[in-house]
């Protein structure tokens, strides 16, 4: 029996209709008497600007803009997908899952849905569940999806997580082939490093709010560890697939925060113009950072056919993972 592999057909992506400024984010946390610029966030972040969701605005939506520009991108319809996964922390319900109503959405008739929570590094997680469910030959059509609404959780009067992140939707479709797609994947967490370094302890109980609803970070625990633990994840998965750093010829890393990036590919050797970046214009989008950037890279041909391509991620958890493909 022939080897069964993965490989990505088509990307999309979605974001909110207005982008805001630093200028613009500094001139309404003024009224909030919280001091910022545009030169501090820019200098600590790289971020020049993000999307946030205007009201009324879910992520279901967002995911289904999202599905829907990666299948217009294809030759594909949605009675083809026979596979949903959706990497989100900010559900707009508990129950049912994104990804079931994204298949109601989309009119998708058969396969399976679930989402993943593994917040910045669920779409890398979902992208590897994925990659091995049609390695077994029951799933031929992936639907792979990373959304967040992360402006919701932020707390507007907190100055060092608020002007982080954006909002966003990124999605994929991964289909069966008997060429190499994806060559390797490669998963970790370390839950010692919990909602004290990155967390969002927020539950409901008894029909109420129970915790605190907001995103909390340690910044300088959480850049230490995402630079020693990319750092070692990217040559372990390149190992795992038989390649040298050198041959990596497009980096998609986590748009968390220029400075991180820059520091994981220095430690690599990867070259700058091989690394793709719009953390600049959309801040921190959580799950849906990695699509996005990958769409961005292949919408504008900063990827060719047979590039190698090397996606990484590290979110609260702490979760992180990569994976390495041939374009």
């Amino acid at each position: 029996m022939a080897q069964i592999f993965s490989r990505i057909v088509a990307t999309g992506s979605a974001l909110p209709e207005k982008a805001t400024t630093n200028d613009e984010l500094a001139a309404e946390l003024a009224l909030r008497n919280i001091e910022t610029s545009d030169e501090w966030i820019r200098t600590r972040t790289g971020i020049e600007k993000r999307y946030l969701a205007e009201k009324g605005l879910t992520v279901g939506q967002l995911a289904e803009r999202a599905a829907r520009s990666a299948l217009w991108g294809s030759t594909l319809g949605p009675e083809d997908i026979d596979l949903i996964i959706v990497a989100t922390t900010t559900p707009d319900m508990v129950f049912p899952s994104t990804a079931c109503q994204l298949q109601k959405r989309l009119g998708c008739k058969r396969g399976a849905a679930f989402d993943v929570q593994a917040v910045c590094a669920g779409f890398v997680y979902a992208l590897s569940a994925a990659d091995a469910l049609i390695r077994t030959g029951v799933y031929k059509t992936a639907l792979v999806v990373g959304a967040d609404i992360m402006s919701r959780i932020v707390d507007w009067d907190d100055r060092s997580t608020c002007v982080l992140f954006g909002d966003g939707a990124g999605a994929v479709i991964l289909q069966a082939s008997d060429e190499p797609g994806i060559l390797a994947s490669k998963l970790c967490a370390d839950g010692t490093l919990d909602e004290a370094v990155l967390g969002c302890t927020g539950h409901m109980t008894g029909g109420e709010i129970s915790g605190d609803p907001f995103v909390r970070m340690d910044g300088k625990q959480v850049f230490r560890t995402a630079v020693t633990v990319l750092s070692e994840n990217a040559r372990e998965v390149l190992t795992a697939a038989g390649l040298d750093v050198s041959e990596v010829n497009c980096y998609v890393p986590h748009q968390a925060n220029l400075r991180i990036m820059q520091k994981v590919a220095e430690r690599l050797g990867i070259d700058h113009d091989k690394m793709v970046i719009t953390v600049d214009r959309h801040g921190n989008t959580s799950a849906a950072s990695v699509p996005l950037a990958l769409d961005n890279a292949a919408r504008h041909d900063k990827i060719k056919k047979g590039d190698i391509v090397l996606l990484q991620a590290v979110g609260a958890g702490m979760a992180w993972g990569s994976v390495v493909l041939k374009w």
